[in-house]
């Protein structure tokens, strides 16, 4: 059994903060019946998987141009 590490998926996403959110929707896709792709494992935790799948390029962070916005405005409001 390979082990997947935080650090394999620090190579595909360099943010760690952006890489919790990200493993964060995949588990709750997989925990409301979402398909697992063909790198997971069933007998995993979701969180495993999650992370394998992040590690394996098979799940990625789309940037939503909504959020961008709001998070800029938040950024704007502190300075």
């Amino acid at each position: 059994m390979a082990r997947v590490t935080v650090e394999d998926c620090l190579v595909k996403i360099p943010n760690r903060f952006a890489l919790v959110i990200l493993a964060a929707k995949r588990v709750r896709q997989i925990l409301k019946g979402a398909e697992f792709t063909d790198i997971a494992e069933p007998k995993n935790k979701e969180v495993v998987n999650s992370l394998r799948e992040i590690a394996a390029e098979k799940v990625y962070n789309k940037i939503d141009e909504s959020e961008n916005i709001a998070t800029k405005q938040v950024e704007s409001d502190l300075v």
